[in-house]
């Protein structure tokens, strides 16, 4: 793996759980960008689709500190296994959504399985070696934005077969992946540990504490790391939800050929985790690589509004190729570095449940940044990239000192 090779048994088991995010993630990715266009056909607008996509990530919010808590007990795997019969069950309802309510109702079930990113996070921090956490959650993300860049593609492909192709040939890839998970993952969690977790006491609210502990030390090192986590997720999810719609107003684009852009997406994700991200994590750290991305993406973010159509083809796409290109190269820099300090300054025993907090407090800017986005995108096209521009702008900000307190967690005795 790019940077420094990881050890033989963490790239083992890592490459299993890549295996099993990358299938989720196609599967995932060959509805999602289908979303905005049948949401169109019903007579709805970006408010709506807004609203839609903030349904997955308040499903998300209320379940990730519980999927924490139970992979911290329990194990990761069973936590996995559950996620991802929730995403089949989804598949299968959006398949039959002729209407907006089945829409939603999908959008809610496929969001309370995917409070398991924080479960998918906490497996790498417990597989992989603290010094490689970052390239390994790196190479994690190079595996869903493989899905990223195969799903779209797929999914326009299934259209052909019919409204209910790109479902149903979803849910068949997830129960393959099922399937493929229960018989290869292995459990990363230390099972000794965790039945001494659960042996202790029941703290009431413990994850309330945890998010309250958030809110109320913004200054401490793990609260602005989830800070600048939620902040920027919100960002960028907000803009990928009214993406297509934008690309339809001002370029023509059809949900026949979205899934050109979003490959074109994944793929330079891929490319930057893969090959760029561990030489740039040895060389920058994590701290000065996740401001350089958060640069990046707020470059990409304030670019996109003032892109036109042009006489020229090439004057065309190859201005709007670039600005959009900035997107996944900034979020390719951040997110992992972000998570992987995260990982670093929590305990062992806490990591699925921080990892959980951090789910929620991006849960939360997933729910509010899609319905306002929606809401300015339908007043206002160029406002929303603009407003993400800003805010982007203002992590680099959270993040200043980073590096020096990364250095003083590192030093500290295990």
């Amino acid at each position: 793996m790019s940077g420094s090779t990881l050890e033989r048994t963490d790239a083992g088991k890592l490459t299993v759980l890549m295996v099993t995010a990358f299938m989720d993630m196609v599967g995932l990715l060959m509805v999602l960008p289908l979303l905005p266009f049948f949401v169109k056909d019903l007579g709805a607008g970006g408010l709506v689709v807004g609203l839609l996509v903030s349904s997955f990530s308040i499903a998300q919010l209320l379940m990730a500190p519980v999927w924490g808590r139970l992979s911290d007990h329990y194990g990761r795997r069973p936590a996995l296994l559950i996620g991802l019969t929730a995403s089949a069950i989804a598949f299968v309802i959006f398949a039959f959504a002729h209407s907006l309510w089945l829409l939603f109702l999908m959008r809610i079930v496929q969001g309370a399985g995917g409070g398991t990113v924080s479960v998918i996070q906490a497996y790498v921090a417990d597989a992989v070696a603290p010094k490689d956490r970052a390239k390994g959650l790196g190479w994690l993300s190079a595996a869903t934005n493989a899905g990223v860049a195969l799903g779209p593609l797929l999914g326009g492909l299934a259209l052909n077969l019919g409204r209910s192709g790109p479902g149903l040939l979803a849910a068949s890839l997830c129960v393959i992946n099922i399937v493929f998970a229960w018989r290869y993952l292995r459990e990363s969690r230390d099972m000794t540990e965790a039945a001494a977790v659960r042996s202790q006491p029941k703290v009431a609210g413990r994850s309330r504490q945890a998010v309250w502990r958030v809110v109320s030390h913004p200054a401490e090192p793990a609260s602005r790391l989830i800070w600048i986590y939620s902040i920027a997720i919100g960002a960028f999810q907000g803009i990928t939800s009214i993406l297509a719609l934008y690309l339809a107003a001002r370029f023509g684009v059809t949900a026949h050929t979205i899934g050109y852009f979003f490959a074109y997406i994944g793929v330079l994700s891929v490319v930057a985790r893969a090959l760029i991200l561990g030489r740039a994590v040895d060389r920058f750290g994590e701290a000065r690589l996740s401001r350089l991305g958060s640069s990046l993406l707020a470059l990409g973010l304030a670019l996109l509004p003032f892109m036109r159509p042009a006489d020229n083809p090439l004057l065309t796409y190859l201005p709007l190729a670039l600005a959009v290109a900035l997107l996944p190269l900034g979020t390719a820099f951040t997110f992992p570095c972000v998570t992987a300090l995260l990982s670093r300054v929590v305990p062992s025993s806490e990591r699925g449940l921080y990892m959980g907090v951090q789910q929620t407090f991006g849960g939360a800017s997933r729910v509010l940044f899609p319905i306002v986005y929606g809401f300015l995108f339908d007043r206002v096209v160029e406002a929303p990239f603009l407003l993400g521009a800003v805010l982007v702008v203002f992590t680099i900000y959270l993040g200043r000192g980073m590096g020096a307190f990364a250095a003083q967690a590192e030093a500290k005795p295990a």
